[in-house]
C-alpha cells in the first residue's frame, strides 16, 4: 500500500489516471488531490476533477491550488483538450457540487504529508507549480516523502515546441526546483507515454452500459480526433503513465539520469535534458522512463474502469 497525494490539471488523460487510483484503494491510498491551472484555467480542471470524482462516488479530498506559473504567462491546451478541458461527456449539474476542502493547494499538501506515518509519493501530472512552492514554503516536508511519479519533459523531443513538452514549459522554473530538490523522481515523459496508447477499437469496447464506461468513452473518443491534428494514429494516454508506473512498475523499462530543465528564453525554454556523459554531475538521480509494455498497460486501464462500474 502505497500513501500518495496527486496533483493534477484534468484533462482527458489526467481523468484516465484519476479513475485508476480510484479503481486501486488496496494498492494506492489516495490522501488527497490537488488542482493547478495547465490544460484549462484553474477553475475548468477544478471543475473537471469534481466530475470525475463525482461520477466514480469518490471520497476523497479536494484542493484548488496555483491558477499560473511562477513567471511567464499562462497558456491552456485548449486544441488538445477543448473549452473545458475535458471535451467530450455531458455531466449532470449534481456533479459539480463535489465539495472543495481548501482552495490553498500548498497548505493542504503540507497537512496531508505531515499527517501521514507513512513516507508519501506525489503524483504530479499537471504542471509542478504547486509542488515547487510546497517545496519553497515548507522545506521540510520533503523529508516526508518517498518519491515524485509526474509525467511531463521528453528527452527525445517535446510537443508544444520542438525541445519542451507542455508541462514543463508552462512552468520550467517549477519544474527545475522540482527536479532539484534532492528528492528520487520518476519522469514519464514524451520518451515512454507516446508508446503507452490506446486504439480506436479499443475505445470502442467502452461504449456499453455503465455510467463510467459511457463517461470514458466520451472522453476517449474525443482525445482520439483530437490527436489527429498532432499526428497521432492511436491515442497516447500520457498521464495514466504515473499511476500504472505505481500499479505495476515491472511493465516499464527506464534509464537512470541527472536531468535539468531549461529556464532561459531561449527556444530551448522548457526542454528536459539528461546528462548522458560518463560521468555525469549526478545533481539529481531520475529514472527516465523510456518502454512499456503496451497491452499490459492498457489492460491496468480496463481492469480499473470495470472495477469503478461495478460500484
Amino acid at each position: 500500500m502505497k500513501n500518495i497525494v496527486f496533483d493534477c490539471d484534468p484533462g482527458h488523460d489526467d481523468a484516465m489516471a484519476l479513475f485508476e487510483a480510484l479503481a486501486n484503494p488496496d494498492k494506492l491510498n489516495l490522501l488527497g488531490i490537488t488542482t493547478v491551472g495547465g490544460n484549462q484555467t484553474l477553475e475548468n480542471v477544478t471543475r473537471n476533477a469534481q466530475h470525475i470524482l463525482s461520477v466514480a462516488h469518490a471520497n476523497i479530498e479536494l484542493a484548488s491550488g496555483q491558477d499560473r506559473p511562477l513567471v511567464k504567462e499562462f497558456y491552456p491546451a485548449t486544441n488538445a483538450h477543448g473549452d473545458t478541458g475535458m471535451d467530450g461527456p455531458t455531466f449532470d449539474n449534481a456533479d459539480t457540487n463535489y465539495p472543495i476542502s481548501s482552495q490553498n493547494a500548498v497548505t493542504f499538501l503540507h497537512k496531508k504529508i505531515q499527517q501521514s506515518s507513512e513516507l508519501i509519493t506525489i503524483v504530479a501530472t499537471g504542471p509542478l507549480t504547486n509542488i515547487a512552492l510546497l517545496f519553497k514554503t515548507f522545506p521540510d516536508v520533503k523529508d516526508s516523502i518517498d518519491k515524485i511519479v509526474l509525467m511531463g519533459g521528453g528527452i527525445d523531443h517535446g510537443n508544444i515546441t520542438k525541445g519542451a513538452e507542455f508541462n514543463i514549459w508552462t512552468d520550467p522554473e517549477a519544474a527545475k526546483i522540482v527536479f532539484t530538490a534532492g528528492i528520487p523522481l520518476v519522469m514519464a515523459g514524451l520518451d515512454v507515454t507516446e508508446k503507452a496508447y490506446i486504439t480506436y477499437d479499443e475505445i470502442q469496447t467502452f461504449n456499453k452500459p455503465g455510467k463510467i464506461n459511457q463517461v470514458v468513452y466520451a472522453l476517449l473518443s474525443f482525445y482520439f480526433e483530437s490527436g489527429k491534428q498532432f499526428g497521432f494514429k492511436n491515442s497516447p494516454i500520457h498521464d495514466l503513465c504515473t499511476v500504472s508506473y505505481l500499479l505495476n512498475p515491472n511493465i516499464f523499462t527506464g534509464e537512470h539520469y541527472s536531468v535539468d530543465v531549461v529556464t532561459d528564453d531561449s527556444e530551448a525554454r522548457g526542454m528536459t535534458v539528461a546528462d548522458k556523459r560518463p560521468l555525469p554531475e549526478n545533481k539529481n538521480s531520475t529514472l527516465v522512463l523510456m518502454d512499456v509494455k503496451r497491452e499490459q498497460y492498457r489492460d491496468l486501464l480496463f481492469e480499473a474502469i470495470n472495477r469503478l462500474n461495478e460500484k
